[in-house]
């Protein structure tokens, strides 16, 4: 019994000690090197654009002086902060940020999932391939253009849609200037703009279903109406949750562009976002502290909202980005 025991222990084999750290990463770079190429320009493009720009953060909470720069201004701490919650101001912008972003979010969301649920029951190729085409082709249209679009077809006097709703009985609306107005003309031209282009990887999580799984449910008589909710739904799942994860991380980043170029004097009420506003203190105000400060505050309510949609996920979905 002895014996066996030393025999056993004998021919156990040594454990086996990890390599250096330095070692083992020439060993990876030298096997991946042709990984890492290719991945080298997204790396320098994100270093560069996304996270040397955070050296400027500092500067909410310095005095900005031109002379000094980024970093020569008086430390003056959560000042700007506190001068943004006190702004008689605050309360608007939070408002309309919210309403406009969660309007946006919601409709923009649901949307593109219907759009290529019915995409996908489309019969024949070519019948696909346009209605596909058709719907892609207003995300390449310039946002300026789109804006002057609007003026043209909602003109209070001129205007086609203006008109044909005149015919209805219809009258006297302006809705680029009624403030009741402005945040359904702004989801809807967004919603037309972006569906098609959204929904192209709903479209691809679609292709990888199983056609079994169609040609089992025809055969028990499901419906259409039936196929897409036992079959299309369930498969799009994981894909819905990671785009609401991600699309909740700029949850109060509106388009500045589209809407600050619907701006007027008749909806500035309901159509100054945090983001006009900031540039409009920042850029032609010269108050480069105090936008700096708007602008970290709009950044860290995003990735709140990011980390919350994550554990959300997390939880019910079993689903999540990390």
């Amino acid at each position: 019994m002895a014996v066996a025991l030393e025999t056993k222990v004998a021919t156990t084999p040594p454990a086996r000690t990890r390599s250096p750290w330095p070692q083992r990463l020439r060993q990876h770079l030298s096997r991946r090197w042709q990984l890492w190429v290719m991945l080298a320009p997204a790396i320098v493009a994100t270093a560069v654009f996304a996270y040397a720009p955070m050296y400027g953060i500092q500067l909410a909470f310095r005095e900005f002086d031109f002379e000094a720069g980024l970093t020569g201004g008086d430390w003056v701490g959560l000042k700007y902060f506190r001068q943004f919650f006190d702004s008689p101001q605050f309360w608007q912008l939070m408002r309309n940020t919210v309403l406009i972003s969660v309007t946006t979010l919601v409709v923009g969301f649901f949307a593109p999932i219907g759009l290529a649920l019915l995409v996908n029951q489309v019969v024949g190729p070519r019948r696909k391939r346009f209605s596909q085409t058709a719907t892609y082709l207003p995300h390449f249209i310039s946002i300026v253009v789109i804006v002057g679009m609007l003026q043209v077809f909602l003109s209070p006097s001129t205007g086609l849609i203006t008109r044909v709703m005149e015919w209805f009985g219809v009258s006297g609306i302006n809705f680029l200037g009624d403030p009741k107005a402005f945040i359904p003309v702004y989801v809807i031209s967004e919603v037309w703009q972006h569906c098609g282009w959204n929904s192209i990887i709903y479209l691809a999580a679609l292709s990888n279903v199983d056609t079994q799984l169609y040609e089992a449910a025809k055969i028990d008589g499901a419906s259409r109406f039936q196929i897409i909710r036992n079959v299309d739904l369930p498969s799009l799942v994981p894909t819905m949750v990671i785009l609401f994860i991600l699309t909740m991380g700029g949850v109060l980043n509106t388009g500045f562009e589209k809407i600050f170029l619907m701006q007027n004097t008749l909806n500035l009420p309901i159509s100054e976002v945090i983001s006009t506003y900031v540039y409009k203190i920042g850029i032609i105000g010269n108050q480069f502290s105090y936008s700096t400060a708007i602008g970290l505050f709009n950044t860290l309510i995003n990735f709140a909202f990011l980390v919350g949609a994550n554990q959300l996920a997390k939880r019910l979905a079993n689903t999540s980005l990390w």
